[in-house]
């Protein structure tokens, strides 16, 4: 069974910094794709930063710039380093894996795309 666990979450100040990780296990034979999306208050699940395994990266507009997504598919681990946070940016942010990809286009990928999630970890921005 496959589960992803975030970590990292919390409250902030507007300008800080955060930084979230995620940790994947279980039986996975290969990923093709992981990615952060987040929930902001009122609207829809949103993509912020993906990455394939050949290290091709998407971002959202609103975190180009501010927020880097690193992983290391070896070690199942994923990041997304968030700067120059404002409160906008205040979210439940997912963790996504995907691991039945025809092809690995990264900008081509959509929530479906994704085989498994975690359980999010907040992020509180304040003013």
């Amino acid at each position: 069974q496959v589960q992803l666990v975030e970590s990292g979450g919390g409250l902030v100040q507007a300008g800080g910094s955060l930084r979230l990780s995620c940790q994947a296990s279980g039986n996975i034979f290969k990923i093709n794709a992981m990615a952060w999306y987040r929930h902001r208050p009122g609207t829809q699940r949103e993509l912020v930063a993906a990455v394939v395994s050949n290290g091709d990266t998407n971002y959202a507009h609103s975190a180009k710039g501010r927020f880097t997504i690193s992983s290391d598919f070896a070690k199942k681990t994923l990041d997304l380093q968030m700067n120059s946070l404002i409160p906008d940016d205040t979210a439940v942010y997912y963790c996504a894996l995907a691991t039945n990809l025809v092809r690995e286009v990264v900008a081509d990928l959509v929530q479906s795309s994704y085989d498994y999630w975690g359980q999010g970890t907040r992020v509180t921005v304040s003013s």
